[in-house]
């Protein structure tokens, strides 16, 4: 995947050599994000950073080794934006691997790792079909937002979608007002109210605008 690169950005698969500063993005935009405080924070803020480093690392590498879609958004040959998206075809909710489930148990302890997996069962069971993908991680590295890099990284997305023969569209969990008009914007419309955990959201869905 490449788009046209537009004012020095360009959209491309990630390689295994950008999985490191792919982390460090999404830990860095993720940090005070309603769902992760809700799964992992226990109190202990260093305990937590803990966690949800080791978290994000976890699920990187699975979907990386699943072979699921993982996007950045370069500038030149810098990594400023990532969009990870997973099939339903792949490991997730209630679905995943014994190998994942151990790895995350003993580096974010059980409770958390049950945490992580509802929320994934909870927006499979309300995706209208079998054939959508679902928006794992999608941030901005914090010192570049402000500038519109959001909005491309969901037209890359949106784009990626409508060229899937096989995809119906993709879902995604809202659960703060600015990212949901954000969403809105680039065709997501709200499908279901959820609760997961104690952090109320919009599970909001792009359709596929493929030629038929």
């Amino acid at each position: 995947m490449e788009t046209p690169a537009c004012d020095n950005y360009r959209a491309v698969y990630l390689t295994a050599e950008d999985l490191r500063i792919a982390a460090s993005i999404i830990y860095n935009a993720y940090h005070d994000d309603p769902f992760f405080k809700d799964a992992l924070f226990k109190g202990d803020m260093h305990q937590y950073e803990q966690k949800l480093r080791a978290a994000i690392r976890e699920e990187l590498n699975d979907l990386w080794q699943q072979e699921q879609t993982l996007v950045g958004l370069f500038e030149d040959d810098r990594l400023v934006g990532v969009v990870c998206v997973f099939s339903q075809q792949a490991g997730v909710g209630e679905g995943r691997y014994w190998n994942w489930r151990l790895k995350m148990m003993l580096s974010t302890g059980w409770q958390s790792t049950q945490a992580l997996m509802n929320k994934e069962s909870s927006i499979l069971e309300h995706l209208p079909g079998k054939n959508c993908a679902v928006i794992q991680f999608v941030c901005v590295a914090p010192f570049e937002q402000k500038k519109g890099l959001g909005a491309k990284l969901l037209d890359a997305v949106t784009s990626w979608c409508d060229e899937q023969p096989e995809l119906d569209g993709i879902g995604v969990f809202v659960s703060q007002e600015s990212h949901a008009h954000l969403f809105n914007r680039h065709g997501f419309i709200p499908l279901a109210s959820l609760n997961i955990g104690n952090v109320s959201g919009e599970l909001m869905f792009y359709e596929s605008q493929r030629d038929e």
